[in-house]
């Protein structure tokens, strides 16, 4: 008879990259107990990561050796699996808008939910919670500009508008223009002048 560890791995194997396991989606396969037990034994033979709390992903297993698995893919799987909003930080937005040649260092996604942090291997990914306006899920091109912008900060926005006006699609433009009431003053404003008082 399989162990309740080997059952859960199984599963675990089942399942798409970057897919959270824990202990209450588990307890088809054995007590609360047994369960807990096997994450445990499983965490402790790297059969899998722990995330946090009674929270685990499986490693991805390549012909080069482990790694853990893509942070979008698992920062996703939070999100369906949390009903929560979650979306890159304005500053890798503004680098993937080509608005900033930096590279953010960090794994920083902003959450409607409340801040925190997990390893994925030797990365560390930072969710950071954020007003309504931030995460904008709805047109995620022109939130992205909002994302940018926000980071980028009132100085720099006409400039940065400027260059988003020659690189967005006109559509992506528009739903901007149309997002100005839900959005900060100063950032509303620069939208106007940039993007509808010149034409």
């Amino acid at each position: 008879m399989q162990t309740v560890a080997a059952r859960v791995i199984e599963h675990a194997n089942s399942q798409p990259e970057g897919a959270l396991i824990s202990a209450k989606e588990l307890l088809h396969l054995g007590s609360r107990a047994a369960i807990d037990q096997a994450l445990k034994r499983l965490e402790y033979e790297k059969e899998l990561m722990r995330l946090g709390r009674g929270l685990y992903v499986l490693p991805v297993k390549t012909r080069f050796g482990t790694r853990a698995p893509a942070p979008e893919k698992v920062v996703e799987r939070l999100a369906a699996s949390r009903a929560e909003t979650i979306v890159p930080h304005g500053a890798a937005a503004a680098n993937r808008l080509g608005l900033t040649t930096q590279v953010p260092t960090k794994l920083v996604y902003l959450t409607s939910g409340r801040n925190r942090h997990f390893k994925l291997g030797a990365q560390t990914v930072e969710l950071q919670h954020a007003p309504q306006w931030m995460l904008l899920p709805t047109q995620p091109s022109a939130g992205q500009a909002v994302r940018a912008l926000a980071w980028l900060g009132q100085k720099r926005a006409a400039e940065a508008l400027t260059v988003l006006k020659q690189k967005l699609p006109e559509s992506t433009l528009q739903e901007l223009v149309a997002l100005r009431p839900a959005l900060p003053g100063w950032m509303s404003r620069s939208i106007s002048q940039k993007l509808v008082a010149n034409g």
